[in-house]
This record gives structure tokens, sequence and C-alpha cells, in this order.
């Protein structure tokens, strides 16, 4: 009996070891991309409110899923995709459809009539909401390749793209950027 309930409590203490170590890896990984994947989609996303949603559920898809990786890199860019696709999802959603909707309708309102002067305090500021006026498949391969500082394959990869693609992305969107900050005024 005595032995019985010995074996007992070692499984247990064996089972909460594996737990709080199994906590202590999550806590880790999550700690080593918490910056990137919040700073990926808020360049997607534009706002804090959304990018804290998809910062959220991008560490709850890896709690649930608890994928292996065999990596750095591997657990990098799967945290890259899954942010990518979850911007993607918020955007298909119809809440964002409605409400994008309604914020071009009061901006309309708001600047009609009114001459549109953008001065921005610092030229950091102003690229930065100029990065955010371009297309969503420049402004992903622009923080990637700026920000993130990956190399043009690691971006395809990451995107599903041959690196050919990636290249002329990079290209059309410095392009348009170089245009959108003539007409923005800034001495780029």
């Amino acid at each position: 009996m005595e032995s019985m309930h010995r074996e007992k409590v070692k499984k247990e203490t064996n089972k909460e070891t594996k737990e709080e170590s199994t906590e202590t890896l999550i806590e880790e990984v999550i700690r080593r991309n918490s910056e990137t994947v919040y700073r990926l989609a808020y360049s997607l996303v534009r706002t804090r409110s959304d990018a804290d949603d998809i910062y959220q559920e991008v560490f709850l898809r890896y709690v649930r899923k608890k994928p292996a990786f065999d990596s750095g890199e591997h657990e990098k860019a799967w945290f890259m995709r899954v942010t990518i696709n979850c911007c993607k999802n918020l955007w298909k959603s119809p809440w964002m459809q409605r409400r994008s909707a309604l914020e071009n309708d009061a901006l309309e309102r708001e600047t009609s009539g009114a001459d549109m002067f953008y001065e921005a305090a610092d030229e950091d500021q102003l690229l930065i909401e100029t990065i955010r006026q371009l297309p969503e498949k420049y402004r992903v391969v622009i923080h990637l390749f700026y920000y993130e500082e990956l190399s043009v394959e690691e971006i395809g990869r990451i995107t599903r793209s041959k690196a050919s693609t990636v290249r002329t992305r990079l290209t059309r969107a410095r392009r348009e950027l170089k245009s959108l900050l003539k007409k923005e005024g800034g001495g780029f």
C-alpha cells in the first residue's frame, strides 16, 4: 500500500515537473518572438488595438498547436507566416470591411474642402506613415527586408513567393515609396 502511494506521488511530481518545463519553454519562445510578431502586425494593420489582437491570436495558436521547430530560423519564419495569415484574416472579416468603409466616410467628411497638408515632426515618422500607405504586399516585403533584416530568399519562404517576385516587389515598393515621399515633401 505504501509503495503504491509513493509511485502515485512520484508520477504526480514528474507530471508537475514536465508541465513546469513546458511552460518555461513556451515562455522563452514567446519572449524571443514577441517583438518581431508585434512589429510585423503593427506595420501591417496600422493600429495598436488590431496589432494587440493579432499578437494575442498568434501566440494563442502557438500554445494550442505546440509546433516543433527545426531551428531558430524555422521558428521565426513560422511566427512571421502565422502573423501575416492572422492579418489577412482580420482584413477579410466582415467587421473590418464595415469599419474601413466607416473610416473612409469620416475621413472624406473631415477633409472635404480643406487643404490636406501633412507636416511630420521628424523624417522617421514621415517615412513610417508613408510606408503604411503602401499596399500590403509591398509593406510586408519592406518590413521583412529592412526592419527584420531578412534575405530575399527568407522573405520568399515566409511569404510563399519566389525570390524573383520578392525582388520585384521590393523594387516596386521602393519606387512607389519614393514617389509618395516626393508628394509629401520629404527630403529623401
